[in-house]
C-alpha cells in the first residue's frame, strides 16, 4: 500500500503486482435493438393462426408409425435396464457375500 506520492508513481512504474490477473480491454456495446412492435390480443391470435398454417403436419400414417416406434424403444430400453440390474444386483450379491 503506497503511503505517499513518490510510491504511488513507483508503484505505477513497475506494473500490476503479482497475482492479478491483466484487465481485459472493454468491448463496444452493441447498438440498442429497437423495441419490437406490441400488437393487440386479436392481431396476436391473427398472427398465430397464420404461422400454423405455415406448419407442415404429419400424416396420419407418420404420426402412427412414430408412434409404434416409440413404444418399441421403450420396451427395448426397458429390458435393457433390467438386464443391467439383474447383472449389478448379481455382482453386489458376490462381492457382499449376500448372494447364494
Amino acid at each position: 500500500m503506497a503511503s505517499n506520492e513518490a510510491t504511488k508513481k513507483a508503484d505505477a512504474a513497475r506494473g500490476p503486482k503479482r497475482g492479478t490477473a491483466p484487465v481485459a480491454p472493454q468491448r463496444p456495446t452493441p447498438p440498442a435493438r429497437p423495441a419490437p412492435k406490441r400488437v393487440g390480443p386479436v392481431e396476436f391470435l391473427g398472427e398465430v393462426r397464420d404461422e400454423a398454417r405455415k406448419v407442415t403436419w404429419p400424416t396420419r400414417k407418420e404420426t402412427t408409425v412414430t408412434t409404434i416406434m416409440v413404444f418399441i424403444m421403450v420396451v427395448v430400453a426397458s429390458l435393457f435396464f433390467v438386464a443391467v440390474d439383474q447383472v449389478m444386483r448379481f455382482g453386489v450379491g458376490l462381492i457382499l457375500g449376500i448372494g447364494a
